[in-house]
């Protein structure tokens, strides 16, 4: 078959009736395409077939005969790529691509009806409806698209390309040139493929695979606890054939009773999950905490663990005030959906063993931490595991660790003395992946006749299938004074897959139930929402961040009706730790001219290369042109994970310090004058102490505890359909304390994708799990559903820089505490436009329909 591909004509075998994005992708190493859900939905595969936007995993190849067929990479400077890059409408850019080819696409119907006039936001959202952004990058696309439709990037801007281009990894993630994990393919790749159990709890007896090389993947005691659970991986030339081979794998399981129900495990009854101590130890965590908190197991319930103030008092409080004064008693139980992370570029590492050195490309938010695992794992020094992870599709919390796709692929690779790649099916990254663990919560709160807070008590039950540790109550300690408070956290372990951390580690669950306790208490006493969390918070930074708030005309705005369209404005806060790895490090050397700024960290969207690159050259009073990061390899100086907000104030202080020694060593004065003399001249900068040290004396897994919490208050307005039970979000504001923002574009775009991501939560997102068989339901992106860009309501994000001058650089993560209140303050809309009240989340149709009784 012969066709056009970006101007060239090309020729395929297509005997075997692939699909266009194994054509493209694989066959003519576009890569800029990419196979995200396989079914249509996500948009990611896009290319232009006579100038019409398709998807590539729904379009057989031989339809591409003889017609015009123009990838992501046949459109690099057309003016739409260019907007992209100069209004940062991306994040990891995994998506990315797709989207520009569907952009350019509406650019061109656009300029042919309208000229060079700017869409709105619903003729965008319209034309882009089939592409998803996991990190909620929409803001930015919005802004991109109007501006390229408007001419403002028909030319390129004054001072070159990249002067106006906010992220320094743009071009190539917009362009189709960044090379991710499952873009990768050396010379003699063999393909993985995970073997899974089908059982929800079994013994593995044994495994028979004739003359087939395999490696076993089954925990020590043989027992598999979930379906899905890696069981075996076999490897082949390609994908079809690894499957096949799988299939041909046969795995003799005694099938055992499984603990599916969530009723009965809460209770203490029906099959227990882990048997003895030993299989409870080796239970995955759902949490941050490299530790967990002692606690007692009763049957298939851990807990509780507790971070109580005064727990006897608050109980007594709470018992009294329900016969003496029942108006000023807030009670309730609330309900939360696992929410699953699903990045776009699932898990994925290609392995390759040389000369006793083990190489992983691999999808991770930690490179030195892979690495110090893998050496631990396979009995080798560390010095002999090199991790990379150049570019990362999305993490979100679940891509931490040695997670199952590395095993798999370390083994594999050992095994048959070649590279070898294991990347997840999107079915498999919806079973497997991690998720935000369920949650029953059980709040009661008392104000007393002041009107303060006077007594709170919140019992919060994960259900996090076999992982455990559970952390949504404790949460609730560092909130509105000191009050007493009863805060049990417990864990209920079932035969379902296990949780990870994501993204605020049960801070927006917690927010969920406590800001909405507190929205009822203010409506309880007859005081404005706001007003009363102004009075029950002490955080100074928060304060000024309510005032900012009440004084918003979304405030005061009109709301209400009673008709069928009712709008409603809804207000929540949130504060979360700062976290810190104390022991980062940034290595600078002078090569030709340029400082080459090195560290052990990883870029997955969240910017850490052009934060590292901006604090070098103002470190050094240089251009930024003459600074180049590296980031994304193990055997750099230690670096942190990107994880618990801790990246940029672990990063920036190194970076800082760092620019101070080199220019030291270069004498001093006009640095950019000595660097092309100054050929290998390298030092390494530290990250100092913040002042008055750490909120704790110790670091606990690579993590430190700083003094001071960031903070969030969020107003969103949503108007609700009481008839078709819809509520479409149109306006949040996000208020951010966090200290200095070291790149105000990239830190705007992580908070308004964590708005989003807070959307989904409230709204969408809900994994299912069959009550019979524990296989999960949700195993595409049609029927789990995450938020698309005629979700996302208008975001404005404003930064609060105060509070944090002890912190070398003065500013804090935000990645975490900008998605904590969105879901609490988007039920607070719904209840200020209908008077009803969500208990349980996601607050889909038919539970609003319920609600007001229609």
């Amino acid at each position: 078959m012969e066709f056009e591909v970006n101007g060239a004509q090309r020729a395929v075998d297509v005997d075997d009736d692939p699909a266009a994005v194994e054509v493209v992708r694989d066959r003519l190493g576009l890569t800029g395409t990419k196979l995200v859900c396989g079914g249509g939905v996500c948009g990611a595969c896009t290319i232009q077939v006579d100038g019409e936007p398709r998807v590539s995993c729904l379009t057989p190849a031989v339809v591409l005969a003889g017609r015009r067929v123009t990838t992501v990479e046949g459109l690099s400077g057309h003016p739409v790529a260019r907007a992209f890059a100069g209004e940062d409408a991306l994040q990891c850019g995994y998506c990315t691509p797709g989207f520009v080819v569907e952009a350019a696409a509406f650019f061109e119907r656009w300029r042919a009806a309208h000229g060079r006039t700017r869409p709105g936001r619903e003729q965008i959202a319209d034309a882009l409806a089939g592409h998803l952004c996991r990190c909620g990058a929409y803001e930015g696309i919005f802004s991109a698209v109007a501006a390229a439709c408007a001419g403002d990037y028909d030319t390129r801007p004054n001072g070159g390309e990249a002067a106006a281009i906010p992220r320094a990894e743009a071009p190539e993630k917009i362009d189709g040139s960044a090379r991710y994990t499952t873009d990768l393919h050396p010379e003699g790749l063999l393909e993985g493929v995970i073997i899974r159990s089908p059982h929800a709890h079994a013994l593995v007896r044994s495994l028979e695979a004739g003359d087939l090389p395999l490696v076993a993947l089954l925990p020590p005691d043989g027992v598999v606890r979930y379906v899905g659970q890696p069981v075996a991986a076999v490897a082949a030339p390609d994908r079809a054939s690894a499957r096949a081979a799988a299939a041909r794998v046969r795995v003799d399981y005694e099938v055992l009773p499984a603990a599916l129900g969530v009723r009965q495990a809460r209770a203490g009854e029906g099959p227990v999950v882990y048997e003895d101590k030993a299989a409870r130890k080796r239970a995955p965590g759902s949490g941050e905490t490299p530790q967990l908190l002692p606690a007692r197991w009763r049957g298939n319930r851990r807990g509780p663990s507790a971070m109580s103030k005064r727990p006897a008092t608050a109980v007594r409080r709470i018992t009294e005030a329900r016969g003496r004064h029942p108006e000023r008693v807030v009670e309730g139980v609330f309900t939360t959906a696992a929410q699953t992370h699903t990045p776009l570029e699932p898990h994925a590492c290609l392995a390759q063993w040389v000369d006793g050195t083990l190489h992983l490309e691999v999808s991770t938010q930690s490179v030195k931490q892979v690495a110090e695992l893998a050496a631990e794992r396979f009995n080798v020094p560390v010095e002999r595991v090199v991790a990379k992870a150049v570019h990362v599709g999305g993490g979100f919390g679940c891509k931490m660790g040695l997670t199952s796709d590395v095993v798999a692929a370390a083994e594999l690779a050992r095994l048959h003395g070649a590279p070898v790649r294991v990347v997840l099916d999107r079915d498999e990254e919806l079973t497997d992946g991690g998720y935000r663990p369920g949650t029953r919560i059980r709040l009661a709160m008392v104000a007393d006749a002041a009107g303060d807070l006077s007594a709170l008590a919140m019992d919060a039950d994960s259900d996090g299938g076999v992982s455990v540790g559970g952390s949504v109550a404790a949460l609730a300690r560092f909130m509105y004074g000191k009050a007493p408070r009863r805060l049990r956290d417990f864990d209920t372990v079932t035969n379902r897959p296990p949780g990870a951390p994501f993204r605020g580690p049960g801070g927006p669950t917690m927010c969920w139930a406590l800001e909405q306790a507190v929205d009822e208490m203010a409506h309880r006493l007859g005081q404005d929402p706001i007003a009363l969390r102004r009075r029950w918070d002490g955080n100074v930074k928060r304060h000024a961040l309510y005032e900012r708030a009440a004084a918003l005309p979304l405030w005061s705005g009109p709301r209400g009706g009673s008709g069928r369209f009712r709008r409603g404005v809804g207000v929540a806060a949130a504060n979360w730790l700062y976290f810190l790895d104390p022991v980062t490090e940034v290595e600078l050397t002078v090569e030709g001219g340029v400082v080459v700024a090195r560290c052990a960290v990883q870029d997955m969207g969240t910017g850490s290369r052009t934060v590292l690159r901006r604090a070098v050259a103002e470190g050094l009073g240089v251009p930024e042109g003459r600074v180049r990061a590296e980031v994304g390899r193990s055997d750099a100086v230690h670096g942190p994970t990107s994880g618990g907000s801790r990246t940029t104030p672990s990063l920036v202080p190194a970076a800082a310090d760092g620019a101070v020694r080199l220019r030291e060593a270069l004498g001093g004065g006009d640095v950019a004058a000595r660097l092309d003399a100054a050929h290998g001249v390298r030092v390494t900068g530290r990250r100092p102490r913040d002042r008055r040290g750490f909120a704790v004396p110790f670091a606990l897994g690579g993590v430190a505890i700083g003094r001071g919490f960031t903070g969030s208050v969020q107003v969103a307005e949503v108007e609700v359909d009481t008839r078709l039970g819809r509520i479409r979000p149109l306006r949040v504001w996000s208020g951010i304390s966090a200290g200095r923002i070291h790149e105000d574009r990239l830190a705007r775009s992580q908070c308004e994708g964590a708005v989003v991501q807070g959307v989904g939560y409230a709204l969408f997102e809900e994994r299912r799990t069959d009550p019979v068989t524990g296989r999960v339901l949700t195993e595409n992106l049609e029927d789990y559903r995450i938020p698309g860009i005629g979700d996302t309501p208008e975001i404005t994000v404003h930064f609060h820089q105060e509070g944090f001058e002890h912190v070398p650089g003065g500013g804090v993560g935000l990645g975490e505490i900008a998605t904590l209140p969105t879901a609490a303050c988007l039920a607070n809309a719904v209840h200020d436009a209908t008077g009803w009240r969500p208990y349980d989340m996601p607050i889909r149709p038919d539970r609003l329909l319920e609600g007001l009784g229609t």
